[in-house]
């Protein structure tokens, strides 16, 4: 009578470790497409659903990655004691599993620190407004309502900003607003920022009224997520005043991004001038 051979079993925990590292790891993939390109819905069409879904998509990566790491913990017990088979399926949900959970790690870090941010302007009591022609709004992905009133900032993120970055203040050139005006506009080109509106100053009054504005669009370098950007370019003397405003929309906090873009364009605008 041949004798019974008994294979070692495989552990439950490696092999669910891995599928879900495989998941999290597709997941992320189709969720990063989805921020920067946009999903195609046939039949139906909703501003901004595609991204705030691809938004969605990269959460729930993230909790089956962490879901992953901790199957992967236990199943690292469990075949120290008993031996079955699955280290490869352990490995590669363990490794995979903390990849995908490093940059999530590193924005909770600047989410701990800094605060909830999602509106900067270099102007509190006056910010730049956000152009509503047809145009901006279409290729902002909005609608009239769903962008709100941008006109104004909340009191509560004045107070952050005030918190978070307390040196956000306009810049002084000594270009006149004309030639300010089209530095703005050529820098804001040369940083690949996806240019939505453009208008040149008209006249030389100090005024709203005769400033240049330019409305652009500032994608996230890891995301590729959409960041709203109004520059304002006013009379001030002989001179020209920058004001810089940037939102994001589709994430409760810019971890400090909106902030350090604004202080990188004030720096290069004032070599430019320099």
């Amino acid at each position: 009578m041949r004798p019974r051979v008994f294979e070692e079993p495989t552990s439950a925990a490696a092999l669910w470790s891995r599928r879900l590292a495989l998941l999290s790891l597709l997941l992320t993939a189709v969720g990063i497409l989805g921020c920067r390109y946009g999903f195609v819905f046939q039949g139906f069409y909703i501003k901004g659903v595609d991204r705030h879904l691809a938004v969605a998509l990269l959460f729930a990566a993230v909790v089956l990655a962490f879901s992953a790491l901790l199957l992967a913990l236990i199943a690292m017990s469990v075949l120290w004691r008993t031996g079955c088979k699955g280290f490869g399926a352990m490995l590669t949900g363990f490794f995979l599993s903390l990849l995908l959970l490093a940059y999530p790690a590193y924005l909770a870090n600047l989410a701990w620190r800094l605060p909830a941010l999602t509106d900067v302007s270099t102007d509190l009591d006056d910010p730049p407004d956000f152009s509503m022609s047809p145009r901006a709004l279409r290729l902002r992905d909005l609608s009239e309502v769903s962008s709100g009133d941008s006109s104004v900032l909340s009191n509560d993120m004045r107070q952050r900003q005030i918190a978070e970055a307390p040196d956000m203040g306009p810049l002084i050139l000594d270009s006149d607003v004309g030639a300010a005006y089209h530095v703005v506009l050529q820098l804001a080109a040369e940083k690949g920022w996806q240019i939505v509106e453009s208008v040149p100053p008209s006249g030389g009054i100090v005024g709203a009224a005769h400033a240049g504005r330019v409305d652009a669009i500032a994608r996230d370098r890891f995301f590729g997520l959409p960041n709203d950007v109004a520059i304002r370019i006013r009379p001030q003397g002989t001179g020209s005043r920058i004001d810089i405003r940037a939102r994001t929309l589709y994430l409760p906090h810019d971890f400090g991004a909106n902030a350090e873009m604004i202080r990188q364009f004030m720096a290069e605008l004032q070599g430019e001038e320099d």
